[in-house]
Formats: structure tokens, C-alpha cells, sequence
């Protein structure tokens, strides 16, 4: 790798290796620490996109229990699976580039619409102070009498 290919901002695109089974995008560790504290609620099952039998797990109370620890062991196990039938094996939590970017894209575009939006209100408060300085400048015109001028002493 050379340096000028260290500093580049788009990462080269990794081939899949076909020797490396497919696993959920989805984090392990979110997964567990989610069936740990709401599992009976189904809260992991929520996560993998799995809502029909989350819903399940809310009417049964973790199908009494057994379903739950069942589903505990699945997943400190790395054998429970997503709604696309892919385990979830990953510990680590990663960030989905297009969603970052996603993300980045909208917050610049209202950056930008904002900006137009401030100096189109700039000009419009320049101008009237403008109109507000012109009239305020004829107001004192009118106001102004003619200086009265004082008799001119007659002739001696």
C-alpha cells in the first residue's frame, strides 16, 4: 500500500470470501444484553427483525420462561438467527456506511437550506434598514423649519 493509497477516503471494496459463512449484520452483543434485560418482552427478537414471534414472547411472558432461556443460549451459543435466517454472530457493533452517509447527506442539505435562509433574511434586514434610515432622514427634512433670519440692522 502506498501512501497515497493510506490516505484515500473511500476504502477499497473487500472481495467476499467464499470460504467465510454469511452472518447477520446484526450485533451479538446487542442481542444478548437485549434478551438479558427484556427478553420476556421479546426485545431481542424486536432487534433481528423478528416482531411476529417478539409479540409472542410479550403475550406468553417469554413463553413462560422456557422460550427466553431458550433464546439465551441461542445467542450466547452465536446459533440464534436474524429474519433473514443468518446467524448472528458478530460481537462488535458497526456502523452502515450508506446510512452514515445517508445521514451526512440530509444534515448537509439543511446546513445548505439554512444558510440560503439566513442570507436571504440578511438582505431583506438590510433593506429595511435602508427604508427605515431614508425615512427617517426625510422625517427630520420636514421637521427643520427655514432658519429664521435675523433683521439686518439699518443703515447708520
Amino acid at each position: 500500500m502506498t501512501l497515497r493509497d493510506a490516505y484515500n477516503e473511500e476504502p477499497e471494496a473487500q472481495e467476499p470470501n467464499p470460504d467465510e459463512p454469511e452472518v447477520s449484520r446484526r450485533s451479538r452483543g446487542v442481542a444478548l444484553g437485549l434478551c438479558i434485560c427484556g427478553g420476556l418482552f421479546g426485545l431481542h427478537r424486536f432487534y433481528v427483525e423478528k416482531p411476529k414471534t417478539a409479540i409472542a414472547m410479550i403475550c406468553t411472558g417469554g413463553g413462560f420462561l422456557i422460550w427466553w432461556l431458550y433464546d439465551l443460549v441461542l445467542i450466547a451459543a452465536g446459533e440464534f438467527r436474524d429474519s433473514d435466517e443468518l446467524p448472528v454472530r458478530r460481537w462488535g457493533v458497526e456502523a452502515t456506511p450508506s446510512l452514515a452517509r445517508e445521514i451526512t447527506g440530509r444534515a448537509e442539505q439543511r446546513v445548505i437550506a439554512l444558510e440560503e435562509q439566513c442570507d436571504g433574511l440578511r438582505q431583506q434586514f438590510n433593506e429595511l434598514a435602508e427604508r427605515v434610515d431614508f425615512a427617517e432622514r426625510m422625517l427630520a427634512q420636514q421637521r427643520e423649519p427655514g432658519r429664521p433670519q435675523l433683521p439686518r440692522p439699518s443703515g447708520s
